[in-house]
């Protein structure tokens, strides 16, 4: 048999990965018993489309519904309209996605249920000022905390408190009807109340908490926005609000289900497995420098396994910016590791999101290789440079070692593995 190299190796893990967190492979068992009344199917996020169609394909009874997803992330369906918008910055089609599903759910009855089907990007595609507040005001907040190096928890806090929907709104909108939840989660923690600002979940989180958050990352504008916050008119829905009584919500993909397909691929092919964890946080070079520490600890002491190993890690890092380079967070984490590790031999990995696309461009991520330095020297590309410019997507474009898969229709954030092969040398 011969034996896969390591870039096989590394593909193998990341599709096997994502392929665990298909909705045509975790939803069907989720399903509700159908109701008396009618059954609403709403929806948003990156794996919308997917959930909707393999809602459609296990579903015994009418249905209809409207679901909304990224561009160029749709799928066919028969009886749930599905809609494309923008992400990460929402546009006009999402706000009037929004706006539908809204309208959609007004009117229900005890006797009703609306299945509401939620993923990561969902934030950015259900797009619902608050009363007071343009789609503008809601886009630029949104680029403001893009940039600024806040993670998901924070981002969608303050999300919350600027939307009419999300925060528990449309669950609460719903009531008197049953609401059933399913979640793939792309959050550290898999806290249903942050995938997509949970719009069907209880909110913990207050206007005072997004107001100190902007705060925190000195964001001032737009002055509509802050006003909103200070303001304060309206809270979300808080845990034990009647509204919210007859909603369950069960997450059904997670990073950690993907990470374990991962350990069970790496296995089979006879390499040992170290799982750092499925909701690493923290900015994507900083977190590079740390697998990279480790990484050189199993090349030089065989700790804490031996090679052949792959290390693995899911989560969701960020990225500061301060140039004006293109590149998501994980191409940022891998030109961060290919600095640190500095050619080390037997050294190869991958960082790449499981939707497909890192950040805003067309990959999903990159591989990096033990000669991945010196490809690029010979190409003019400085490795040190680029990263000072957070030009990740342009370093690996050039040496022809970006990951591009297309929308997966999945979102389980990022997947990282670092291999390091039996002839691995200490430098």
């Amino acid at each position: 048999m011969t034996t896969p190299n390591p870039r096989d190796i590394l593909s193998q893990l990341f599709n096997a990965a994502t392929r665990a967190a298909l909705p045509a492979h975790t939803l069907a068992q989720h399903l509700p018993p159908k109701p008396k009344g009618r059954t609403i199917v709403i929806g948003a996020g990156k794996a919308a489309a997917s959930m909707a169609a393999a809602v459609e394909a296990a579903w015994d009874g009418d249905i209809s519904g409207l679901v909304v997803t990224r561009y160029a992330h749709g799928e066919p369906t028969k009886y749930i309209e599905v809609v494309e918008a923008a992400h990460p910055v929402p546009d006009a089609a999402g706000r009037a996605a929004a706006g539908r599903m809204w309208e959609l759910v007004q009117g229900l009855t005890a006797d009703d249920l609306v299945l509401c089907l939620i993923s990561g990007g969902g934030s950015a595609l259900l797009a619902l000022p608050a009363e007071g507040l343009t789609l503008a005001d809601k886009q630029a907040v949104n680029k403001a905390l893009l940039k600024s190096g806040a993670n998901i928890s924070e981002m969608n806090c303050v999300r919350k408190h600027l939307s009419a929907i999300k925060g528990g709104r449309l669950a609460a909108a719903c009531a008197p009807a049953q609401v059933v939840s399913l979640v793939i989660s792309d959050v550290p923690g898999d806290d249903p109340s942050v995938v997509a600002s949970g719009p069907t979940v209880a909110d913990p989180t207050t206007f005072a908490d997004a107001l100190a958050i902007l705060n925190k990352y000195n964001i001032s504008e737009p002055a509509a926005a802050i006003e909103h916050l200070k303001a304060a008119k309206e809270e979300t829905p808080k845990p034990g609000d009647p509204r919210l009584s007859r909603v369950t919500t069960t997450v059904i993909a997670t990073a950690q289900q993907s990470l374990q397909a991962a350990v069970k691929e790496a296995e089979a092919l006879g390499l040992r497995t170290v799982v750092l964890g499925d909701s690493i946080e923290g900015e994507s070079r900083d977190v590079a420098l740390v697998h990279a520490s480790i990484a050189r600890q199993i090349v030089g002491h065989g700790q804490p396994a031996a090679a052949p190993c792959v290390i693995l890690s899911g989560g969701e890092t960020t990225v500061t910016v301060r140039g004006n380079g293109r590149g998501g967070r994980d191409a940022e984490f891998l030109l961060a590791l290919t600095v640190a590790l500095d050619g080390l031999p037997g050294v190869y990995a991958i960082a790449a999101d499981t939707d497909g696309i890192d950040g805003t461009e067309d990959n999903a991520g990159a591989i990096m290789t033990p000669d991945t330095l010196k490809r690029a020297e010979a190409k003019g590309l400085s490795a040190k440079a680029m990263l000072a410019n957070n030009d990740g997507y342009n370093f690996f474009k050039g040496i022809d070692d970006l990951v591009v898969t297309g929308a997966t229709r999945t979102n389980v954030n990022d997947f990282r593995a670092i291999l390091i092969t039996a002839d691995a040398v200490k430098k």
